[in-house]
């Protein structure tokens, strides 16, 4: 037969119920009660230091970090919806993805449970946007109806956000009103940094009660229209949809359970080389190793819009500056920024060192090979880091502190970010090229509780390398402006240093 089986509006329950019985113990009494012992003492403990920061949200805010602040807020927001797009969001786990979605059960009731568990995630997100928006605001009376207003505001835009996500995922029309929504938060931020929006910020910050309740009220039915529309499209989201999302779920899943966070990175590279068509073009003519590390730059002029985004986060820096943090702070941002940045070019030397049997049918040995793949790192953190200290040296007298002081000085210290930029690069290089995490190391017994040795020293290198190459740059916000040349040589001679250390030694030992 080859008529299509009516959905059947019932048979999700039944099937589940069959799946419990013939799989784990059903929950007991004694299981219940754990988890309410176990949420209680949660409540307890958390409860007073939650009270006291909330207690010091009484009180107008400092217009002078109002806008950094509803800029961090804006991107978080960003960041919460870019998450749920690259998540799908509906998913399902890999046995119902298999077993259960192409059968004739209601799509609407299989996904239920995946769209209670967003509305839970997406309920809590809110809440700690809610807060961070009230700090950021202030709360010049009526502390409590304000929390309210605020929590009922940030719930509101994470639920609909999801929502939107969610109807993105069934709709490709949906996908561009999702795209907008995440291009204006982003326009927001940039405003906000910019102190365009100072005067509207300092109206929203001393709006009447009555005005804030109508825009709570406002949002509030804005999010639940979305949300009701997205409860509706559920049955309407294409099984192929799905069936990725859940594929790249369980990628995720079992690199975590594994401990293997670098398989993350080659899950995204594969998600977004698989469905793309190339055009194949001769390859330049240039010496060997150079023409090796080629493919690395053609990946990168390939993905614009990485290219955008790391321009974009540039401003970062800036922003936890202009929001009162300290200048170390702001400035070890600026260096750790530059370190992500090299990181985005070293695919390449990922590769060699877990296939290099293609590097030696290449004939290029391995210190020619990763000399050549460091220039694009080097490259990228290096234009990162001027970017990000252009950014600083424009809001500097606004910022005041060390950044004002170096401003009036004149002086050369930008150049420490492009001079860092080569123990940067030999950073991001050892990041690429070290092993997947050893369990098998010993376990460290200390007060706080039992850390184990595998996962700290895999996260800890490259890391390393790019802090001991740094020391000079990482050091002068503790420097006097007047003595900033000899730093400044020093971070030029150690940068350039540890770069050259790195490649004869790992060529060696390659």
């Amino acid at each position: 037969m080859t008529g299509s089986h009516p959905p059947m509006a019932s048979g999700v329950g039944q099937v589940r119920a069959y799946l419990r019985s013939r799989g784990r113990a059903p929950v007991s009494l004694a299981d219940r009660y754990v988890t309410v012992f176990c949420l209680a003492m949660l409540t307890a403990v958390a409860g007073h230091p939650v009270s006291t920061m909330i207690g010091d949200l009484a009180g107008p805010a400092d217009p002078a970090r109002t806008g950094a602040g509803v800029a961090l807020v804006a991107l978080a927001l960003t960041g919460f919806l870019s998450v749920a797009r690259a998540a799908g969001p509906v998913l399902l786990p890999a046995p119902d993805a298999t077993w259960l979605l192409l059968t004739p059960l209601n799509r609407r009731d299989l996904l239920g449970r995946t769209a209670r568990a967003l509305l839970v995630v997406a309920v809590v997100a809110g809440l700690v946007l809610g807060l961070g928006a009230l700090a950021v605001l202030g709360a010049p009376d009526q502390l409590v109806w304000r929390l309210l207003a605020a929590l009922a505001l940030g719930v509101s835009a994470t639920v609909g956000g999801m929502a939107l996500a969610l109807l993105g995922q069934a709709s490709q029309s949906w996908q561009v009103w999702l795209t907008v929504a995440i291009a204006g938060l982003v326009v927001l931020a940039v405003l906000a940094m910019s102190g365009q929006l100072r005067t509207v910020l300092a109206v929203a910050a001393a709006a009447p009660l009555s005005a804030v309740t109508a825009v709570t009220a406002g949002g509030a039915v804005l999010s639940a229209l979305l949300a009701r529309l997205a409860w509706a499209a559920l049955g309407r989201i294409p099984a192929r949809a799905l069936v990725s999302a859940s594929t790249r779920a369980g990628h995720v899943s079992s690199a975590a359970t594994t401990l293997d966070p670098g398989a993350l990175t080659w899950i995204a590279e594969d998600n977004h080389w698989r469905t793309r068509t190339l055009t194949s073009r001769r390859w330049p003519s240039m010496p060997a190793p150079f023409a090796l590390a080629w493919h690395d730059w053609l990946r990168l002029a390939r993905r614009p819009r990485r290219l955008a985004g790391m321009a974009a986060t540039a401003a970062l820096p800036a922003v936890l500056a202009q929001a009162g943090l300290a200048p170390a702070v702001s400035w070890a941002a600026v260096l750790a920024g530059a370190l992500a940045a090299a990181c985005t070019g070293v695919s390449g030397a990922r590769r060699d060192n877990d296939n290099p049997v293609m590097a030696r049918l290449m004939g290029v040995g391995r210190r020619p090979a990763l000399a050549a793949r460091a220039v694009l790192p080097v490259l990228l953190s290096g234009v990162w880091a001027v970017l990000a200290v252009t950014v600083l040296t424009l809001t500097g007298p606004a910022l005041g502190g060390w950044f004002a002081a170096q401003a009036a000085a004149g002086g050369a210290w930008w150049l420490l970010g492009p001079l860092a930029a080569p123990a940067l690069a030999a950073g991001a290089l050892r990041m690429a090229r070290r092993s997947p995490i050893d369990h098998s190391m010993p376990v460290l017994d200390t007060p706080g509780g039992a850390i184990p040795t595998g996962p700290l020293i895999w996260a800890a290198t490259g890391v390393d390398l790019a802090v001991a190459g740094c020391l000079p740059a990482l050091s002068a916000p503790l420097i006097p402006p007047g003595v900033l040349g000899a730093v400044v040589a020093a971070q030029g001679v150690a940068g350039v240093l540890v770069l050259l250390g790195y490649v004869l030694r790992a060529g060696r030992a390659g």
